[in-house]
């Protein structure tokens, strides 16, 4: 149980580091809110290889190029379903702020996370 939790806090890190660079994405750059949340959602999966490489699941016995790959495709996919939502949303509710999106749409690719991380890429 204690891998989920650290899971949950590496995945709130992540989020923070998402929804921080959207916000500056948005406010510093003439990005609008569908490609500032393509380079969010790459700047967070960095920021969580890292944490769930080194306090989650632990550096599997893979090499570091063979793991980032793996950790990369996993995280892909799960993104793009966080984006699918991440836009419905936005496309549904245009008044809605985009870091509300975000917020909905995290959790959804989370859970998906877990799975893929701790089966594909950390397994022992």
């Amino acid at each position: 149980m204690s891998r989920l939790v650290r899971f949950v806090l590496a995945g709130g890190v992540g989020f923070v580091a998402d929804a921080a660079a959207l916000w500056l994405l948005l406010a510093v750059t003439p990005l609008g809110p569908f490609v500032a949340r393509v380079l969010s959602i790459g700047f967070a999966l960095c920021v969580t290889w890292q944490i769930n490489r080194h306090l989650t699941f632990s550096p599997s016995s893979r090499g570091v190029a063979q793991e980032g790959a793996r950790y990369g495709g996993v995280g892909i996919a799960t993104s793009i379903v966080n984006y699918l939502i991440y836009c419905a949303i936005l496309f549904a509710l245009p008044a809605l702020p985009p870091l509300a999106a975000l917020a909905v749409a995290s959790p959804v690719a989370m859970a998906l996370s877990f799975l893929g991380y701790s089966r594909l890429v950390f397994d022992r």
